[in-house]
Parts: C-alpha cells; sequence; structure tokens
C-alpha cells in the first residue's frame, strides 16, 4: 500500500465536509404491458405532468418513465426516496409494470414508438420537439435504451481544503469538478467491468445484419465477454457526435466547444431541415440541437433558471455538480440500483476528487481512454484483456486492482463519517470480481439465461413482474402518500397554468430559446 495522498490526510481533519456531500438518482425504465410489450398508452394521470412533476417524467419515449429523487446527504436516504417513488409508480400504473433492464423489450415498429408527450405550452412543445428530433437522427428505438443517472456534489469548503487552485469560490468549484471528470474518463472502464448489465439485447431490436452480435438463443443476441452493449458503439452514438470533442481542461474551452457543437450545421441535419408538412421535426440543424443531447459518461452540470441555456449556466455561474450516465440498470435490483452499489460509486467519485487529475493532451482530448472505454464494454470479461495506460499496455485485472486498492483510505474515511463498514465491504466485493470474472452482474446475467433455458426478454420479464409485486406488496405511509399525489396534482395545475400563459407563438420561442445562448468567455 502506498502512504496517505496529502490532500486525503486534509480531507480526514475536515469529516463534515465528507458528510456535507450531496448525491440524487434519476432512474429510468420502460412502462410495458404484462408480456413485455412496450406500452402503447399515454403517461398514467395519476402520476401527474411529466413535465412538471419534480419526482416522475417521462425521457425520450411517452413510455420511458423516469423517477427523479432530491439529493440527500446519505446512500440510505436517497435509495429510500427513490423506492418510494417506485411504490408511488407502481400502485398507479394499471397493470403495467417497469421494464428493469437497460436493453428494450419488445417493441412495436418504429413509426409506431411514442414519443414523449409534454402538453401544448411552448415550454412543454419545446421537450417534445427535440425529442423529435432525436427520433429523426438516430432512430426511435435507441430512445428506448434506459439507464441509471446518478448526481454528485461536493461542498464549497472542500475545494478549499483539496487546495484547488482559483480566485473565487465559483473558479475553484469548476476547477475541481473538472479535475473530478477528468479522472472519472480516466477510470470509467472500470465502472463497465463491475457493473455493466446489459451484454445482450432483444434481436428484433437491430437489423438483421451488420451489428457483430452472436446468436444466443432464438429471441437473444449478445457478445460473450461484453460488460454493457448499452454503453457501446451498439448505443446511443452516431457520426456528428462521434467527431465531437469536449474538452475537460478548463471551464471556458468546454463551454465554448459546446457552444461551437449547438451552432455549427451538419449536413446530415439540414438535408432533414426543421419542418415536415408545417411541422417542426427538429429544433435545428446543428451538430445537436441543445447541450443535453452530447451522450457523455459524465456531464458538468448547472442547475438553470426559467428559459436559460445549460451551457450559459456553465459559463456564467460555473459547475455544481456531476452527473454520472454509464450505469446499467441492474436488473437483480428492484430500484435498478442497490446501495452497495451506490456506495462504491460514492468512494469511486471522492478517489477521483482528490486524486491528482493532470490535464489531457490532445487538445483536451483523451485517446486511451474512450479505446479503453469502448473496449470493455464490447470485451470486458476476455481473459487477459489489455489496456492501453500512458502508452503501454496493462491488464485489465492488474490495473483495476491496483486502483481498488488506492482507494481503500477513502473507503474507510466515507466508513468513518457513518460508523459503519459498508464502504470497505462495497470495495471488497468489487476487488473479488476482478479476482473472478464470473462474480459481474455481466457474467451473472448470461449464466442464468443459459441456466434458465429463457430469452433475455422471458428472463427480464419474470424479474420485472417480480420486482413490481415487490413494491405492490410495501403501501407507502399515509402522509407520503398524500404528499406525492398533492404533488402530482400540483403538477397537473401547473403545466394548464403554463398552457395558459404562454404569450408567444412557438415559433417566437424557439427563436427565444435559440437566442438565449450566451458566447462563451474566451478560453
Amino acid at each position: 500500500m502506498t502512504s496517505t495522498p496529502p490532500h486525503l490526510a486534509r480531507l480526514a481533519e475536515h469529516l463534515h465536509l465528507i458528510t456535507a456531500i450531496q448525491r440524487g438518482i434519476e432512474k429510468e425504465g420502460l412502462r410495458t404491458d404484462q408480456n413485455g410489450n412496450l406500452a402503447m398508452t399515454p403517461h398514467p394521470r395519476a402520476l401527474g405532468s411529466t413535465l412538471t412533476n419534480p419526482y416522475i417524467t417521462t425521457d425520450y419515449s411517452e413510455a420511458l418513465l423516469e423517477l427523479i429523487t432530491r439529493p440527500h446527504h446519505s446512500v440510505t436516504d436517497v435509495l429510500a426516496e427513490l423506492s418510494d417513488i417506485h411504490r408511488y409508480t407502481a400502485q398507479r400504473l394499471d397493470g403495467e409494470i417497469i421494464w428493469n433492464q437497460s436493453m428494450p423489450a419488445h417493441l412495436p415498429p418504429e413509426a409506431d414508438i411514442p414519443i414523449a408527450w409534454y402538453g401544448t405550452s411552448n415550454s412543454g412543445m419545446l421537450r417534445h420537439v427535440y425529442r423529435r428530433g432525436l427520433a429523426e437522427r438516430y432512430g426511435k428505438a435507441m430512445q428506448c435504451i434506459a439507464g441509471v443517472h446518478y448526481n454528485f456534489s461536493m461542498p464549497d469548503d472542500l475545494w478549499q481544503v483539496l487546495e484547488t487552485p482559483g480566485d473565487t469560490t465559483q473558479d475553484r468549484r469548476s476547477k475541481g469538478y473538472l479535475g473530478l471528470i477528468r479522472n472519472f474518463i480516466r477510470y470509467a472502464w472500470l465502472i463497465m467491468y463491475l457493473f455493466g448489465a446489459s451484454p445482450a439485447v432483444s434481436r428484433s431490436f437491430l437489423p438483421e445484419n451488420g451489428h457483430g452480435l452472436q446468436l444466443l438463443d432464438d429471441d437473444t443476441l449478445y457478445l460473450p465477454h461484453a460488460t454493457s452493449l448499452r454503453m457501446s458503439d451498439l448505443g446511443y452514438s452516431n457520426k456528428a457526435q462521434s467527431d465531437l470533442q469536449l474538452c475537460y481542461n478548463d471551464i471556458e474551452t468546454f463551454v465554448e466547444r459546446m457552444h461551437r457543437a449547438v451552432t455549427t450545421p451538419w449536413p446530415a441535419y439540414e438535408a432533414i431541415g426543421t419542418h415536415r408538412d408545417g411541422q417542426w421535426i427538429q429544433l435545428n440543424t446543428n451538430v445537436l440541437q441543445i447541450e443535453n443531447e452530447y451522450y457523455s459518461s459524465i456531464r458538468p452540470k448547472r442547475t438553470t433558471q426559467r428559459g436559460e441555456r445549460p451551457a450559459t449556466a456553465l459559463a456564467t455561474r460555473g459547475v455544481e455538480y456531476v452527473e454520472i450516465r454509464c450505469l446499467d440498470i441492474d436488473p437483480y435490483s428492484p430500484a435498478g440500483l442497490s446501495g452497495q452499489t451506490a456506495r462504491f460509486i460514492d468512494t469511486f467519485l471522492l478517489f477521483c476528487t482528490v486524486d491528482p487529475s493532470p490535464f489531457f493532451s490532445q487538445n483536451g482530448f483523451c485517446q486511451d481512454s474512450q479505446h479503453n472505454f469502448g473496449l470493455v464494454c464490447r470485451e470486458g470479461r476476455q481473459p487477459g484483456l489489455m489496456l492501453a495506460r500512458q502508452g503501454q499496455s496493462v491488464s485489465l485485472q492488474d490495473w483495476g486492482i491496483e486502483l481498488l486498492e488506492r482507494m481503500q483510505p477513502y473507503a474507510q474515511l466515507l466508513d468513518q463519517t457513518e460508523g459503519s463498514q459498508s464502504h470497505a465491504h462495497a470495495l471488497q466485493v468489487q476487488i473479488d470480481k476482478l479476482r473472478d470474472v464470473e462474480l459481474t452482474p455481466s457474467a451473472s446475467l448470461l449464466r442464468d439465461l443459459r441456466e434458465s433455458g429463457l430469452s433475455l426478454h422471458d428472463f427480464t420479464l419474470a424479474k420485472s413482474q417480480a420486482h413490481h409485486q415487490h413494491w405492490l406488496n410495501q403501501a407507502l405511509p399515509p402522509s407520503l402518500e398524500r404528499q406525492m399525489d398533492e404533488a402530482a396534482k400540483h403538477s397537473l395545475t401547473e403545466q394548464q397554468r403554463l398552457e395558459a400563459s404562454d404569450a408567444e407563438s412557438f415559433d417566437e420561442y424557439v427563436a427565444q430559446f435559440h437566442a438565449a445562448l450566451a458566447l462563451p468567455p474566451a478560453a
């Protein structure tokens, strides 16, 4: 074991900063019928408005639920709220269930997949048209891929304790989060090995040829050593995004490149245009319609004000938190994310925050990290797999164990604030996975498919039905149920208010939305 890093030693003297860490969860999941077919029904009115309910909305498809927690100071509390939202939702689905797997259930023909609807207000139509654009650019089936997003924030005083450079709190905060992001990108391949849970996909999801997958059974395609087909090049990607290389060395360059992406036309999208038969089909013809279209494993985030663009918010007020976007849904956990996984993610992110994080060369882009990430998604369980590290080859197993051993003092620090051993235990479970590949969730899923003789679809359907029953068997406390009922009713009233208050046409609203994108400061 190496000696304790000096910044970790300083942090150990300020344990109150560890307890001030916050995390929140956004968990996606398709609504399906009892046979595992995509639900064609509208979003249940009992769940409120998808535009204004702070707990329950939809992502890209009308059937793709997104359950959202508030930020919490402990893993226990954030998972308790996620479980409560699951219970509330399950009890109002009227015969439908939530598909607990990242890769989709059986889908209808592409044209019939419903795009999320948010009402007739200008803000609701902006969300809907953006998703129409996603359908044009990536296809509707890709809108049905689901995942878990993990939001993570540090108290401002932590950056001073870590001696993060900067003249202001905002400057230190942004530099600190970008350092976290660079380390996360360096080591994100480890997350895919440890938690990737989508090594297979239903045969109907992909075209018959050109995907390179093997046949596991009549209804299931897979790669024998894959960890996450969702996060591989089979998932949500295209040529325009693959050419986009954002820089995480400083916030100014990051914002400048994001600004360029949302203002630079892309020939294939220009050929589509913004209207068809008099209807909006995408917000613009640029590389990205809006900032959130950029698909990445992690994002720097800043809460936006009404009508404010994300890039403008980052440019003016800096980074507020990070959003981890590469976690597959855990098909064995009713909530799609276990406490053990969340505690390891906290350990991993604290390590990424404190450990030295040199700038990326290559114009702020790390080619090795992109290569390692994609390789592990498709071949992560291949015996003897070698990764690229600073121009040298290193085995995934050796590098992974080395990183996990370096994380041990961070797990101990988190445990010290809780008076537990839960983070150390979660870390040990991951070390065991590196020593025995059969313990990984991707290996477990493929083994269960073979032993059960079930297709991925039938296996996931059985799991999802069991998880649904798990939530139905747990009644919500009456006070909490009333609170969520009130939030759903209020959201419907708020949507109606927004629809009645629009003073400009949608064309004018879109023009104002684009005009709100401020020029970035000079890098």
